[in-house]
């Protein structure tokens, strides 16, 4: 049975709360006024009780939905894995207060776990735009600026080569197929393990791939096709794997043991279409010289992974997904976006500033964004939407005037103030983990960046709060 909050505090909890009033950061005691807001935790009480049709009236008195929610948002504020979480809120008081978990027992790792993935991204969007109101009722946030930028969140892929991923495929593969048999037993199909030779072969062409000198072309399209050749007879036995389970040809002794079964024949296919699409563009690529095939897959545990390009030099290729961040005054982000396929950075202007008016009652009286935010059109459109100042470079102009009002005070001031936006980025990947997402699939993805932004924000705010505060 869930909760709102603990109906009932211990003795021991007063004891804590009155041991570490002083040794709280400056932050926390502005946060907790953001977090006890009853909108917030009704939110993560409504995500809570969709577990089970009988969440909210049956069962044991489960972590109250403000704890769930404190927990969730500590460790991304600290960046940490759930065992970390569990180990330091076990043992640091100022964190058991912070949490509301008091003198009670911590929950375990795999609990918070669970929980993580109940809050869906639509309540973590909820929450998010419901303390950016909170932000403006406190007069953090006026809505008077808005910053734009993007920036690449990569998933959680090692370095995606065509060898690595027909590997990945055999091993993942022949992992199932083993399960199966342990199940089923010696019938239908026999199973025959090719990992050790497709491991020959990838530990070869990663020896002529870095040899000095130049590659020879001949060896590694020879040995490639030796790879491919396997991974096609793995592929061969896992279909047949897959229709031995549905026509019940591999059966289980049991009914539970049965589940498993179906479950695995799901993952196999599951698996089979992505391996197949490995080795289409594996072909293409080596013996046509194709680099650009449709539907590029760059990860079989992450097939939603895109390539970016953003012209850096120590990074040339990110793999992962796109996602904006729009600020107002005070570093306050008041809008985050995960797109599923990056789009064109002139595209983002307008919805931003109509989104800054949805959210804020206002258009901004200054909106700043990088070069490639700029076109004529765009600048149009966002001054007939009611910004007084398009902060805006255009670097391609020949125009003596536009380079004149490039060069104004208020313009180069806004630019200065626009680059707050790389620093904020920065922050946000050291301090929160948005360099690399943690979470699986392109919901996690947006799950992992929610939760990135609102402790990135809950900070924020209470340092704001602080100084409002401060005589």
């Amino acid at each position: 049975m869930i909760e709102m909050r603990r109906a009932q505090l211990g003795f021991g909890d007063g004891l804590i709360a009155e041991e570490v009033s002083d040794l709280r950061e400056d932050w926390m005691t502005h946060a907790d006024e953001v977090l006890a807001d009853e909108e917030i935790i009704a939110i993560v009480y409504e995500a809570l009780a969709k577990r089970h049709p009988k969440s909210r009236c049956r069962g044991r008195r489960g972590t109250p939905a403000d704890a769930v929610l404190r927990l969730l948002i500590l460790k991304h504020v600290r960046n940490w894995s759930y065992e970390v979480l569990e180990r330091e809120v076990r043992a640091n008081l100022v964190y058991r207060d912070f949490t509301r978990i008091g003198s009670g027992k911590v929950p375990d790792a795999k609990t918070m776990g669970r929980w993580g993935a109940v809050l869906r991204p639509q309540a973590l969007k909820a929450i998010h735009e419901r303390m950016v109101k909170i932000a403006q009722a406190k007069g953090v946030v006026a809505g008077r600026r808005m910053r734009v930028d993007t920036t690449v969140v990569e998933t959680n892929i090692h370095y995606p080569t065509d060898s690595t991923l027909l590997g990945d495929g055999v091993r993942v593969l022949t992992r199932i197929m083993k399960k199966i048999t342990q199940i089923a037993g010696a019938v239908g199909t026999k199973l025959r393990d090719r990992s050790r030779s497709v491991k020959f072969r990838l530990l070869e062409i990663g020896r002529i791939a870095r040899a000095k000198g130049q590659i020879n072309q001949d060896k590694l399209k020879q040995r490639y096709r030796s790879l491919l050749n396997t991974t096609s007879r793995v592929v061969g036995q896992a279909k047949r794997f897959s229709t031995e389970v549905a026509e019940g040809v591999k059966q289980a002794t049991s009914v539970f043991k049965q589940v498993a079964l179906e479950g695995l024949r799901a993952q196999l296919d599951e698996m089979v279409p992505l391996v197949r699409q490995a080795m289409k563009q594996t072909r293409a690529r080596i013996f046509r010289g194709n680099t650009r095939s449709e539907g590029k897959l760059l990860s079989l545990f992450e097939p939603s992974t895109e390539v970016i390009r953003k012209g850096k030099a120590g990074k040339p290729n990110e793999f992962g997904k796109m996602v904006k961040l729009q600020e107002a005054e005070n570093q306050i982000i008041i809008d985050y976006e995960v797109y599923a396929r990056r789009p064109n950075d002139c595209d983002l202007l307008i919805p931003a500033i109509e989104t800054h008016q949805a959210l804020l009652g206002r258009p901004p009286h200054l909106a700043a964004a990088d070069a490639a935010l700029y076109s004529a059109k765009n600048e149009a459109a966002a001054k007939a939407r009611g910004v007084k100042r398009v902060c805006i470079p255009n670097r391609s102009t020949k125009s003596l005037e536009r380079r004149r009002e490039q060069k104004k005070r208020w313009f180069r001031n806004g630019q200065k103030w626009r680059t707050g936006c790389e620093g904020r980025i920065s922050v946000a990947k050291r301090r929160h983990g948005l360099d690399r997402c943690r979470y699986k699939g392109y919901v996690g993805m947006h799950r992992w960046v929610g939760l990135g932004v609102i402790a990135d924000n809950l900070i924020n705010i209470g340092r704001a709060m602080e100084k409002q505060a401060a005589p």
